[in-house]
């Protein structure tokens, strides 16, 4: 599910009290989660505010597979994207970005790095964290509402001028795929998908499992981008 997040609660890693658990995961299957930051501040912040969560369980570094890197930049530049593709690329691990300001050159560069779950620093609240690790271990995608509609709007612009250039490359999406990316844009969950096309969750599963495995796309957000810079949807 590529989602946006509304959030009710106000504040920066560090401050805000953990609250109510995630929906989905219990305390049985904690999401190991590595955090990284600039600084000993930021990433004590970070920490303190997942610690005690029943849904993950903190660690010191990206150690094995599935092990969701929690990675904390003012902005970006050329480093913090080498880090991020490090990370995602070299480690395996999924990734969940929390960043102060992003320019909307750099938005697509983050997506198809292969991170999924976006939340802006003034935002990071302990809620608000969880809510993206568990996004991003389960490959969906969690941007912000703001982040969404300028991720579509720039890769219809690159759309609109590459259209009519000979030898553009196609994707070849199936139309069923091209119906579920579409509703996986609108922000729609697996079961509202199924519903929706008359499909069952495991037909849905394996069209989004298919077009992923065949197109090499990290996540459900790298596919919707991709399905946008092509024209699709």
């Amino acid at each position: 599910m590529l989602s946006s997040s509304r959030t009710p609660e106000t504040g920066v890693a560090g401050i805000a009290a953990p609250s109510g658990a995630v929906p989905g995961i219990g305390t049985r299957r904690r999401i190991p989660v590595a955090v990284q930051a600039p600084d000993p501040i930021s990433r004590e912040g970070a920490v303190s505010q997942l610690r005690g969560r029943p849904e993950v369980e903190v660690r010191d570094e990206v150690s094995a597979a599935g092990t969701v890197a929690l990675l904390i930049e003012d902005t970006l530049d050329e480093a913090a994207l080498g880090r991020l593709r490090r990370i995602v690329r070299s480690e395996g691990a999924r990734a969940v970005l929390v960043v102060g300001t992003i320019r909307e050159t750099e938005l697509l560069d983050v997506i198809e790095c292969g991170v999924g779950a976006i939340v802006w620093r003034r935002e990071a609240t302990a809620h608000r964290l969880v809510q993206a690790v568990v996004a991003a271990h389960r490959g969906d995608g969690d941007l912000p509402a703001d982040l969404l509609g300028r991720l579509i709007s720039q890769v219809g612009t690159l759309h609109r001028g590459a259209a009519g250039r000979p030898g553009a490359p196609s994707l070849g999406l199936a139309p069923r795929e091209v119906d579920v990316l579409r509703l996986v844009a609108e922000g729609l969950d697996t079961g509202e998908i199924a519903s929706k096309l008359s499909y069952s969750e495991r037909t849905v599963k394996n069209v989004m499992h298919g077009l992923t495995t065949r197109l090499h796309l990290r996540n459900r957000a790298h596919a919707v981008a991709y399905a946008l810079r092509e024209g699709y949807i």
